[in-house]
């Protein structure tokens, strides 16, 4: 079985690592997407593109990217922007903390650095928010610096071609394909094959139903050979799911106004919109539940709580699960240091997350 693994990679002859490349890079001139930011390929288009589609597919971030534009044209117009405004754009995309960064660093560079971006990987890495990978993208595309990308994608294409069984998720197995992306890397080019081999993977070599009777790498492809296209690439273990179950008390005062506050800067949702309750780590009874609402928010004994739903709201997150459950109250109760009072009308465009963003808009007050 051929297999290469890191001590290796300099007695593998650089013709072979070539013909990889370039046809990898004869496939994405064949099947490119047409994708916005690559009509336009600027830095600030590069940047906003790579931190938008983190951890999301295309086919869902992209409309993302184009509200994105079109509300801010350029870096300076996002750094200009209020907070406000920008979570709430990206409001459904979560990992929330990507987008303040995104704002910091727009801010930087709009402040500090006259709009322009950094143009090596080394200075691109000091920006808030931007990782190797992402570094190695724009230094690559924009400036055609010699840095290899390794993404989900990457890692499976390397893998099932190479037949490289070391955990991905793992500094030891990472480290092994960083090297062995960076030996691949082309002369020239280098943009548009960081490009391609991501592409590549999103489209011919996919997690599920690859496309291997179509592939021009089947003849080499070592998981194609062996009959291991489902065991490559690995991971050493799975992180544990948690189960939550949230509790909301919706007050609704003479008014017509609701409580509302911000999440914690820690944790997920951060600094996003909610409505005042707790947080249980496992299910009780429709009367401890109130009851523990009402301690929790300082409400009279006797407060009457209706729950609005028999059924819970689900929602997944990457290593939680949580249900969602709302009540609501007419009687007036003391407010938190947190909390404020808001219009209905107003409170719709805050930034909330996607299971409280969605039980607003079902709901008819």
């Amino acid at each position: 079985m051929e297999v290469f693994h890191l001590a290796e990679l300099k007695k593998t002859p650089t013709p072979k690592f070539m013909k990889f490349a370039a046809c990898i890079l004869h496939w994405y001139d064949q099947n490119k997407r047409d994708l916005p930011w690559r009509q336009d390929p600027i830095p600030y288009h590069i940047w906003l593109s790579e931190i938008l589609m983190q951890q999301t597919r295309i086919e869902q971030g992209t409309p993302y990217y184009l509200r994105f534009v079109e509300a801010f044209p350029t870096v300076h117009d996002l750094a200009a922007a209020p907070e406000e405004k920008v979570m709430k754009l990206w409001q459904g995309l979560g990992y929330y903390n990507r987008a303040r960064n995104l704002h910091a660093t727009a801010r930087y560079i709009s402040r500090e650095c006259g709009g322009v971006f950094p143009d090596s990987y080394k200075d691109l890495l000091s920006l808030k928010g931007v990782g190797s990978y992402t570094a190695s993208a724009i230094a690559s595309i924009c400036f055609g610096e010699a840095r290899a990308v390794v993404d989900g994608n990457v890692y499976r294409v390397l893998s099932r071609y190479y037949g490289i069984d070391s955990p991905i998720d793992r500094p030891p197995g990472q480290r092994e394909f960083q090297a062995l992306a960076n030996s691949l890397l082309p002369k020239t080019r280098r943009g548009d094959y960081n490009q391609g081999i991501m592409e590549f993977g999103a489209m011919q070599c996919r997690p599920k139903n690859p496309r291997c009777s179509t592939c021009p790498l089947q003849e080499g492809c070592q998981a194609h050979r062996q009959g291991r296209i489902v065991e490559l690439p690995v991971k050493a273990g799975k992180t544990k799911v948690k189960k939550e179950y949230l509790h909301f008390a919706l007050a609704l005062d003479p008014k017509g106004e609701f409580r509302v506050q911000q999440r914690p800067v820690k944790g997920y949702w951060p600094r996003l919109y909610e409505f005042p309750g707790l947080k249980l780590d496992r299910e009780e009874s429709s009367e401890r539940i109130q009851e523990s609402l009402r301690k929790e928010l300082n409400m009279e004994p006797a407060t009457e709580l209706r729950q609005l739903h028999e059924q819970p709201i689900k929602h997944q997150l990457s290593h939680r699960v949580l249900q969602l459950f709302f009540w609501s109250t007419e009687e007036v109760y003391e407010m938190g240091v947190e909390q404020r009072q808001e219009a209905l009308s107003k409170i719709e465009g805050f930034a909330w997350p996607v299971p409280l963003a969605e039980f607003l808009q079902r709901m008819k007050f």
